[in-house]
């Protein structure tokens, strides 16, 4: 469904149903699949044929979830998993090993960052954080002779920075390897950074795909388009012979398209299981369904936010790259014309006094640690998720204690702000 626009992908794609076959996309709850011979089951653990044996690795519902995502980033295959976490997890550790260097945007999510520098460091993995404003010389000196992968955010979670994917995806390429772009704030309604030259895409459903606070996920989608028999000495594990998988090598048999979906499936899917539940694939198509309707009003309710927060005398600053004040608005208009995301980074006046004077006169918007939702949330670092730190740490790591951070849901822009309006009153 390639042809059709990306509305009518979020609502149709992924799921045809034929003759007397269920209109809406079938939660198949079950952890296992019977067939009638054993030599019908061996053609699918040899990879011959395509099928379910463990929903483990595959499940029917899921595929046709991550078969319409794929559709709506461009991609030729896509996987889900059971967070955004695990996406990112799994992108990188399905082309890196023990030995093996990634360069990244230092402005990213914090959860990620912790992944990449502490977690896949104590399996041997090394990183070099560049700044998402680096220069094409400044990235290129950060490449090693063992970078496997380079990774950023299209808009960093909270810092709401933006990604040069055209630059990022230029300099990857130079050094042979894949740009893999974290897409889950603009959403393929706003950004399809294949488009821009990103080999793989992944998200956090839990976000704005999901886009209710109901459901945690996440998802991969490739684009089909890196050659890794090109680069086969960077990546073994995609060209040369998977002997834990019948000595399968993915890049010959799947080719572009499929090599790297098919690879993290049946490899780190197998081993470590962090499949989305069925149930949660058909609450995230419920999502997809409505997500780009839903897109066009977070962006003009966080407009809206921006743009009144930067006239108010009690705010000291505002990040938001759809403000003409915002140092990445240019680039914002470059790859996300019609805008990026509902949420909103800005500093009151006070501190972590004033900060917390502020969270306590919300009336509206919900003091949650989620972003991305039909509702309002909102969240003060200092007081909460980095709450253990000193105001002076705080200043350090980029996280003034008066920093807030809103995720601007779907009710009344006129309703928001005058909650702001109030809440900043009372300062």
């Amino acid at each position: 469904m390639k042809n059709y626009s990306i509305g009518t992908n979020c609502v149709q794609a992924g799921y045809t149903p034929k003759n007397g076959e269920p209109r809406q996309i079938p939660i198949i709850q079950s952890t296992t699949f019977k067939y009638d011979t054993s030599e019908a089951m061996g053609k699918l653990f040899d990879l011959e044929e395509s099928g379910y044996f463990y929903t483990r690795l595959q499940n029917p519902t899921n595929d046709h979830v991550a078969a319409k995502i794929a559709a709506l980033e461009g991609g030729s295959a896509a996987m889900l998993t059971s967070s955004g976490q695990a996406a990112n997890f799994f992108a990188l550790f399905n082309i890196c090993e023990c030995g093996s260097h990634i360069v990244a945007s230092s402005s990213i999510y914090g959860g990620t960052f912790n992944l990449i520098a502490v977690t896949m460091a104590k399996m041997g993995i090394e990183v070099t954080f560049v700044s998402p404003t680096a220069s094409e010389d400044e990235l290129n000196a950060a490449f090693k002779d063992n970078t496997r992968a380079m990774f950023g955010e299209t808009i960093a979670n909270p810092a709401l920075t933006v990604l040069d994917i055209e630059k990022f995806a230029k300099v990857a390429h130079a050094h042979g390897v894949p740009l893999i772009v974290d897409n889950t704030f603009p959403t393929p309604v706003n950004c399809r950074p294949i488009e821009w030259g990103a080999d793989i895409v992944t998200h956090s459903t839990t976000k704005y795909m999901d886009g209710h606070g109901a459901a945690v996920g996440g998802a991969i989608v490739d684009s089909g388009k890196f050659d890794w028999m090109a680069y086969a000495d960077k990546f073994p594990g995609l060209t040369t012979p998977d002997e834990s998988y019948h000595g399968i090598v993915y890049a010959e048999k799947f080719g572009r398209e499929g090599a790297f979906i098919t690879k993290a499936t049946s490899q780190l899917m197998r081993d470590f299981g962090c499949i989305q539940s069925p149930q949660n694939a058909f609450i995230l198509n419920l999502g997809l369904e409505s997500l780009h309707v839903r897109m066009p009003k977070h962006v003009e309710n966080g407009q809206a936010v921006a743009e009144f927060l930067e006239k108010h005398p009690k705010v000291t600053k505002v990040s938001y790259p759809g403000l003409k004040s915002d140092p990445y608005y240019e680039i914002a208009r470059k790859y996300m014309p019609n805008g990026g995301c509902g949420v909103v980074s800005f500093e009151v006046e006070g501190g972590r006094a004033g900060a917390e004077k502020f969270m306590k006169e919300l009336k509206l918007a919900a003091i949650e640690t989620h972003v991305a939702d039909a509702r309002t949330c909102c969240l003060n670092p200092a007081t909460s998720t980095h709450r253990q730190m000193t105001d002076e740490q705080l200043e350090a790591a980029g996280i003034p204690a008066g920093l807030i951070r809103i995720s601007c849901g779907l009710e009344d822009k006129n309703d928001l702000i005058a909650d702001l309006e109030n809440a900043l009153s009372k300062i």
